[in-house]
């Protein structure tokens, strides 16, 4: 950020007495609220640091290093003594006085928009730090930043800067959110669009190349054949031969290319096996199609999802990262995993892996379904704990997304997984039920 728009920041600022409540919402943003319902975020990354003005959101993730309990600790419910922008710097420097304080113990909260070294950084009243969003060793920068370290002054640069008034910086702290969110909104889209298609285009490909079930029928046909014309031209056969040169039922001359390593007498016993595989294959080739298909769509109601997503919020619900180490190897085998506030859920993509949710779920954990209407069977594992409003809210609307495209008002029906009872497949009854109703705005129907 630029020094004149810093200072134009405080002189807002002084106008609030207390920090109401700290916390990280994103990995490099920390969200300040003044005087309980006026929230700043100081968007700390590295090369653009600026700061917004925006509703306050709960945060994707739980945060919970040392950094993000003193903030809490210290930070929450502090009376401001001080704001102020120091010298030529870029930084704003709140010092502040901790509830939990006794007699007149001060901490500053300083937050730096100086390019590559941007941090937020605790020090105690004789200058030492507490703790820091970064830590930065004496490899990187003269400047050590670490816990009990002195926090040494910066350097002083003179940046020639023509110094400007804002007229309402409200205004102008929501605009820089509106341009901050709409880059990124876009920038998520194309990455979450081109993930999910790769999952997409892998499917249409295994599907493309499925048999085809009159060319399955043939084949079966034609090794029916072959096998009861080895059977009747067995004694022609020596063990060395490679092929068998003889006529068809029919009259017709015929050379039957013979299996490697397979005795004599196992040859007709041979195509007789390949014909029963064939014979499987055709009955089953349906199931693996509308296997195949379902994903498919799946996929497709995913991509229409982060197409109409209008926040950065709802395309990290859709398709969130898996920031956590535990996450990345987290795999299953029927169905796609999501996390919604660190809760685990599972959703089926098809008939065959809602029913296979259904047998691995457990009686505690939450089921949900969009009522009457076929969609995904979808399960919350809860570990025996109770969940919060939140939490029920983002899945059912996972829920609605990946089942259905139409814009419309649907109800979610969820229930504890054990007062669901298994019908046909994936077909069910359940009981001790609620509902809550999710609107799905501003979805194309497409062909």
């Amino acid at each position: 950020m630029k020094h004149y728009e810093l200072k134009n920041i405080i002189e807002y600022l002084k106008k609030f007495t207390y920090i109401n409540r700290v916390r990280r919402v994103e990995n490099n943003t920390i969200e300040v609220s003044f005087d309980r319902d006026n929230s700043f975020f100081f968007h700390m990354t590295r090369g653009e640091s600026f700061i917004y003005r925006a509703d306050s959101k709960r945060p994707l993730q739980g945060y919970n290093a040392p950094f993000d309990t003193l903030l809490h600790s210290l930070v929450s419910a502090s009376k401001i003594i001080n704001i102020e922008v120091p010298q030529k710097d870029r930084v704003i420097r709140f010092t502040l006085a901790p509830k939990s304080s006794y007699k007149d113990k001060r901490i500053v909260l300083q937050f730096e928009f100086t390019g590559r070294h941007t941090n937020a950084i605790l020090i105690d009243d004789n200058e030492f730090v507490i703790e820091a969003l970064r830590h930065i060793d004496a490899d990187s920068s003269f400047r050590v930043i670490r816990p009990g370290v002195e926090l040494l002054e910066i350097p002083p640069f003179d940046r020639e800067e023509i110094a400007k008034e804002i007229e309402d910086i409200n205004i102008y702290l929501r605009q820089k959110y509106v341009d901050f969110e709409a880059k990124k909104v876009h920038g998520l889209k194309k990455q979450k669009l081109l993930m999910v298609s790769k999952k997409e285009e892998k499917l249409q490909k295994l599907l493309d190349k499925l048999d085809n079930p009159e060319t399955l029928a043939r084949d079966e046909k034609k090794y029916q054949n072959l096998a009861n014309i080895i059977l009747a031209n067995l004694y022609q056969i020596k063990p060395y031969d490679t092929k068998l040169k003889t006529y068809d039922f029919e009259g017709n001359e015929i050379t039957i290319k013979l299996p490697k390593g397979v005795v004599v007498n196992r040859i007709s016993e041979h195509f007789f096996n390949q014909a029963k595989r064939t014979k499987n294959r055709t009955k089953n080739i349906h199931i693996e199609k509308e296997n195949l298909t379902t994903k498919i769509s799946f996929y497709r109601n995913m991509l229409y999802a982060i197409e109409q997503a209008k926040d950065s919020h709802e395309l990290e619900l859709l398709v969130p990262k898996r920031a956590k180490a535990q996450r990345k190897k987290e795999k299953i085998k029927d169905g796609e995993l999501f996390w919604i506030d660190d809760y685990k859920v599972l959703i089926g993509r098809n008939s065959k892996e809602n029913q296979a949710l259904l047998k691995i779920a457990k009686s505690n954990d939450l089921w949900m379904h969009i009522k009457d209407i076929p969609s995904s069977h979808l399960i919350i594992k809860t570990d025996k704990q109770n969940l919060p409003d939140s939490v029920i809210e983002k899945a059912a609307k996972l829920c609605v997304d990946f089942s259905l495209t139409q814009a419309g008002d649907y109800v979610v029906d969820y229930c504890k997984r054990r007062f669901v009872k298994i019908q046909d497949g994936s077909s069910v009854e359940y009981d001790k039920y609620k509902s809550i109703r999710v609107r799905k705005e501003g979805v194309e129907i497409r062909k």
